[in-house]
């Protein structure tokens, strides 16, 4: 499998981070008239600042690129931002940043939450990433966050032999330190292959849960999500 089509096919897991080439990046903004006006988003390829992998939406034609979006801060609207891309114009793709790299960004108030969830990540020893306000403040330097923003984290399904019992281990120190934040703790668990589920959905132990995928959502039991059907 070459580099190209192992990008594009890393690229289709939701959460993930793409950076495209400043011309093609160019290219798509001077093709949309909604966005060449947009100073923000017409500089963000030269700024180097990554996309985030999006689902497909219902105006997307398969097999025409690589969706991605970017929210713009309060101070542009917080509008986001849809477009599709050329696999080829992609240049790399990575995970969304840790949360603990993101501390010194966070608020000081939401510091005590930050490490203790860290904590927990790592007695269970499964990744801890953020996305949302706190991660996009930290990717680009610009104003996300406000007193009224939630942390967006996402912990890594864990691998344990028994996957239910150490999700739902997890999932009660989760609850555990949202009991006590300053701010709501809200997020995904995520499996392997970038299905995600509201952590929240699945510590309410409810017979059917929300399954987000690049793709799709749908219904399925937590069983099932668990166990990747």
């Amino acid at each position: 499998m070459n580099s190209l089509v192992q990008l594009a096919e890393t690229a289709l897991v939701r959460h993930r981070l793409v950076r495209v080439a400043r011309d093609a990046w160019e290219t798509c903004v001077a093709s949309r008239a909604d966005l060449c006006d947009e100073p923000l988003v017409r500089d963000w390829g030269a700024r180097g600042w990554p996309l985030v992998v999006r689902r497909m939406g219902p105006c997307d034609a398969r097999g025409a690129g690589v969706p991605l979006g970017l929210p713009l801060p309060p101070s542009a609207g917080k509008r986001r931002i849809g477009v599709t891309v050329p696999a080829d114009a992609i240049e790399s793709v990575e995970p969304p940043p840790t949360l603990a790299s993101l501390r010194d960004i966070a608020p000081l108030k939401w510091h005590a939450t930050i490490d203790a969830l860290d904590a927990v990540a790592r007695r269970h020893g499964v990744g801890c990433h953020a996305f949302g306000s706190l991660a996009w403040q930290g990717l680009t330097g610009l104003r996300y966050l406000s007193d009224e923003s939630d942390l967006d984290i996402l912990f890594d399904l864990p691998t344990a032999s028994d996957v239910s019992v150490a999700l739902a281990a997890l999932l009660a120190d989760v609850a555990a330190c949202d009991a006590v934040a300053p701010m709501r703790i809200d997020g995904e668990v995520i499996r392997m292959d970038g299905a995600g589920v509201n952590w929240r959905e699945l510590h309410a132990r409810v017979d059917d849960v929300v399954v987000k995928t690049a793709s799709n959502v749908v219904l399925a039991s937590p069983r099932a999500f668990v166990e990747g059907e």
